[in-house]
């Protein structure tokens, strides 16, 4: 999958706010990605993430 900074993506499990749609804030070898509901931004290496998405939701 191609991922682009501003993409808001699905994981497949809930952030502990309820939220589960994340905005993609910095691409690379690690991610950076905001969740959507209460604003918590968090890094995750490439392979983690790319592990938790479920689907690209809005580009």
């Amino acid at each position: 999958m191609k991922f682009a900074v501003g993409e808001v993506v699905q994981f497949k499990k809930e952030h502990p706010c309820g939220s589960d749609q994340w905005e993609i804030l910095r691409t690379g070898m690690d991610f950076r990605v905001k969740c959507l509901k209460c604003g918590r931004v968090i890094m995750l290496p490439r392979p983690k993430f790319e592990k938790s998405v479920k689907k690209i939701v809005d580009s």
